[in-house]
């Protein structure tokens, strides 16, 4: 039987069908000869014919649902359920109209609906069984000795893939899982053999050279601990991307990789409503301001999948709309009208492009965000951040865009940076806007973002690579991060929980000392550089904040990880902003309107504690 599996995978389908067609057959027969007590008075013309009728339906709804043409994988929870929903109305049917036909006694389709899901059930159940020992008689043990961690369904797919890897590059020996109702399962003939506290018994028992973590959904946390263990093993560790990250929702050898710092610092899960983003992103019209930096362009590798009926990425830069567009499908010739190119600051451009596009939802990524420079120029974030926000919204409104997402900054809490100043008063003017138009326009804020353009994460590996010094600013200084994927879930969920005017933070965990980032990045390379402490930069906090001072940190009411800040509503005066004589005019400005929205804030609070209304 397991030799012949390989062959039969070919006719898969045909195979299964012929095989629950015999089992309808076979079950009428038995429950027509059971029904009489004598062979000899059984109609086997009209039970025959019943059971070929009933097979041949059957076979028609098998088709149409293809259930025998991997809709859903062999023996598979999904294949079971849908295989049952089959069975079963297809035998309704059949006992449905043999009362009126009367060509077979009444209870014989009952009992042959039920003997067929049974066979049909165990038929597949064997099936799958002979593939995973046809699959395991196939490997050689010849590979590196390998410990899974994780006995869930991807540690199952990982295994598998392993086990059917022609070029037995890895031996799966053992499993660890700390659920401890999988202490003595067995999973394509692989044990698991204790939880992640035994790692270090198993390694020493077993002899593998390395581990796998097979948890996309593991936490930073998890991944480091587990790091952690197996360097003190003396092995060598690797992961299976987050769940944001896989290609595919199937993983296999290939998704293997090494561990990296964006698993042991920015996994922080974020459980998505499917349905809620779907319900305002599918069949909409969306546009994505920004959408060649790296938020913007994740984002639009994002919104894709929820199939907006048309997705327009807006950007200055043609270079970076040639990079997000290559990025989504493969080919960038820049020719459709996907792809906008235009500038925030000009206000009649952005009008025109609205009033053509009609955009129904808007993502707003937008902004210069390089702290140092702003200082230098912080008339440049005016007229980006809080202008040409202003432009954004304005046009958004005059077109009657129901959802906004402007995408902010923990420097926007408790502001003392020109880009903390322009990006609160960026939130300010959408919660105005928000407060004008009653529609959902919402903020987001988030800390450092792992894997953009201009990442202490890049600037230290090319750092390191160039033999050093990596420069850090100050040996305590701290800072939030997350990955890009898991911000711009963050931000497209947003929409769907998010009240109008509110700004939305994600619980990204505790700061990293970013001296820490910098010597597991060294860690990580096998080189060990001279670190040189330079001195906080004009603007820059020791310790970035999530809250600003009197903003509700625990107003969570619908996802534990969210907190939902309301903003206080606040006429930002962008002409007074972009007549100032210089830089510094421009700076004290920005902090007067900040200290201004700060205390519209405080009496909004004042207000809604004693109960009064404005």
């Amino acid at each position: 039987m397991i030799s012949l599996v390989p062959h039969l995978r070919r006719f898969r389908a045909l195979v299964v069908l012929g095989y629950d067609s015999a089992a309808w057959v076979f079950s009428f027969l038995v429950f027509a000869w059971l029904r009489y007590d004598q062979a000899a008075d059984v109609p086997w013309v009209h039970v025959v014919s019943a059971a070929l009728v009933t097979a041949a339906a059957y076979s028609v709804a098998a088709w149409v649902t293809q259930l025998h043409r991997g809709r859903a994988s062999t023996a598979s929870l999904e294949e079971m359920v849908l295989l049952g929903a089959v069975v079963v109305s297809v035998g309704v049917a059949s006992a449905t109209v043999n009362m009126g036909l009367q060509w077979v006694p009444r209870t014989v389709p009952v009992g042959a609906t039920l003997s067929t899901l049974v066979l049909a059930a165990w038929g597949r159940a064997a099936w799958r069984r002979a593939r995973e020992r046809s699959d395991e008689s196939l490997q050689r043990r010849g590979g590196s000795k390998v410990l899974i961690i994780g006995g869930g369904e991807a540690g199952r797919e990982l295994i598998g893939s392993m086990l059917r890897d022609p070029g037995h590059q890895w031996d799966p020996v053992a499993i660890l899982d700390d659920d401890p109702h999988k202490s003595r399962r067995r999973m394509r003939g692989i044990p698991v053999l204790g939880t992640t506290a035994d790692f270090a018994d198993v390694v020493k028992r077993t002899g593998v050279d390395s581990a796998i973590i097979a948890i996309p959904s593991a936490d930073a946390p998890t991944i480091d601990r587990i790091r952690r263990a197996a360097m003190d093993a003396g092995i060598s560790v690797k992961v299976l991307p987050s769940s944001t990250q896989l290609l595919t929702d199937n993983v296999g050898i290939r998704d293997i990789r090494d561990v990296n710092l964006t698993d042991v610092l920015g996994r922080n899960q974020l459980d998505t409503d499917i349905e809620a983003i779907a319900g305002y992103l599918a069949g909409r019209r969306v546009l994505v301001t920004g959408a060649g930096g790296s938020i913007g362009s994740e984002l639009c590798r994002q919104i894709i999948r929820f199939a907006p009926s048309e997705l327009m990425m807006l950007d200055r830069d043609e270079s970076a709309l040639h990079s997000v567009q290559l990025s989504i499908h493969g080919r960038a010739l820049l020719d459709s009208d996907e792809v906008i190119l235009c500038d925030i600051r000009d206000r009649q451009a952005v009008d025109a492009v609205f009033l053509q596009r009609r955009p129904e939802v808007v993502f707003h990524a937008a902004a210069l965000k390089h702290l140092p420079m702003l200082e230098q120029y912080p008339a440049e974030a005016v007229k980006t951040n809080i202008v040409g926000t202003q432009i954004v919204l304005d046009a958004a409104q005059r077109v009657g865009v129901r959802t906004f997402v402007n995408i902010s900054t923990d420097k926007a809490a408790n502001p003392t940076s020109v880009l903390g100043y322009s990006k609160r008063l960026a939130e300010v003017v959408t919660a105005t806007r928000a407060g004008m138009s009653g529609d959902a326009y919402v903020s987001v804020r988030f800390g450092n973002v792992l894997g953009s353009r201009g990442s202490v994460l890049t600037s230290f590996a090319q750092q390191i690579s160039e033999g050093g010094p990596v420069t850090v600013t100050h040996p305590d200084v701290t800072r939030y991060f997350m990955t890009i994927e898991e911000s711009c879930q963050l931000v497209i969920q947003a929409a769907a929980i998010g009240n109008s005017g509110e700004v939305l933070v994600l619980d990204m965990g505790e700061p990293v000392r970013i001296v820490d980032v910098a010597r597991q990045l060294m860690e990580q390379s096998g080189q060990r550089v001279k670190i040189d402490f330079t001195g906080l930069r004009d603007g820059e906090k020791l310790h970035e904040e999530l809250f600003g001072d009197g903003e509700p940190a625990d107003a969570r009411p619908v996802h534990p990880l969210v907190s939902h800040v309301p903003v206080p509503t606040y006429e930002v005066d962008a002409d007074r902003l972009t007549r100032a004589g210089g830089s510094a005019e421009v700076k004290v400005l920005l902090a007067e309107m900040c200290a201004q929205a700060a205390e519209v804030a405080a009496m909004e609070r004042a207000f809604h504690a004693t109960g009064q209304v404005r």
